[in-house]
């Protein structure tokens, strides 16, 4: 079998698994060794996160994200990569992807499984975004080619932004596995006891806690809207995707409202396809 046969066939492997991501069209325009190499990130990500919403018990879980450690430090150190890391091998190097992201997805993740997260304050909740979300975005700016400084400061906020619209929609959904992750200031200043989950989700001020959360994305989205006009409109395709459908899924959201009870919020294709179609042609 030829390389690219075999690079072919990497690919038809690993995108059913990145089909899982909302983010998808966005990866899929990619030139071919980008894509291939989102889909890896992609791939990692989804591993972690699995591990951390498993219900396999803690000590398990904490043995598998130490061992995913262990496989990238390997991995870096020039020591060979193991089957979990395989994959990751050539983006790390085509991309010169950095360590201390994946880890820093990684300490996300176990800031789950370590205990069941409940209204945070805000600096754990601003760490929370950074590991799980804009520590992704560094890895993909680096694949997307997009310089240091405003790769950076585009991870920062469209991280966060992506990250606080996850949040708000999934409130129900977190809330079944014994998370709230709204802050307890914003809580507070809404009135709400940091108590029960199910009775702070029923509470008639939780739209002043949720639009706390609201105000915060929509600055985060606009600063990385900021930093985009600086970048090459073809390094940016794909962000710029993703902030268009989840920014439009904040606004539905707020739509919606957060009284109970409060019907699922996805992004439709439609609205993938209308930003592949805006921003993915150059």
């Amino acid at each position: 079998m030829s390389g690219l046969d075999r690079q072919i066939n990497t690919e038809i492997a690993r995108a059913p698994v990145a089909r899982r991501s909302s983010f998808y069209l966005a990866m899929r325009i990619l030139p071919q060794a980008q894509r291939q190499a989102m889909y890896e990130v992609y791939s990692f990500c989804r591993a972690v996160d699995d591990i951390a919403d498993d219900e396999v018990p803690q000590g398990g879980r904490l043995a598998m994200l130490d061992r995913w450690r262990a496989d990238i430090a390997r991995l870096y150190a020039g020591r060979g990569a193991t089957d979990l890391t395989q994959a990751l091998a050539l983006p790390v190097t085509t991309f010169a992807l950095r360590q201390e992201d994946f880890l820093a997805v990684i300490d996300g993740m176990e800031m789950d499984v370590r205990r069941d997260i409940r209204a945070p304050d805000w600096d754990a909740f601003d760490l929370y975004c950074d590991r799980v979300a804009s520590a992704v975005g560094r890895l993909s700016v680096r694949i997307f080619g997009i310089e240091e400084e405003k790769g950076y400061a585009l991870s920062h906020h469209l991280g966060r932004a992506l990250q606080m619209t996850n949040i708000l929609r999934d409130l129900d959904e977190d809330a079944k596995r014994g998370r709230l992750y709204l802050p307890k200031e914003a809580l507070a200043g809404a009135g709400i006891a940091n108590g029960n989950i199910g009775e702070v989700l029923a509470h008639p001020r939780l739209g002043e806690a949720c639009g706390a959360i609201v105000a915060e994305a929509s600055w985060h989205f606009a600063e990385a809207s900021a930093v985009m006009a600086c970048c090459s409109r073809r390094n940016v395709r794909s962000p710029r995707i993703m902030a268009s459908v989840y920014h439009a899924l904040l606004d539905e959201l707020v739509r919606r409202g957060w009284a109970p009870p409060r019907p699922k919020v996805r992004p439709s294709k439609l609205q993938f396809l209308s930003a592949v179609l805006r921003y993915g042609i150059v």
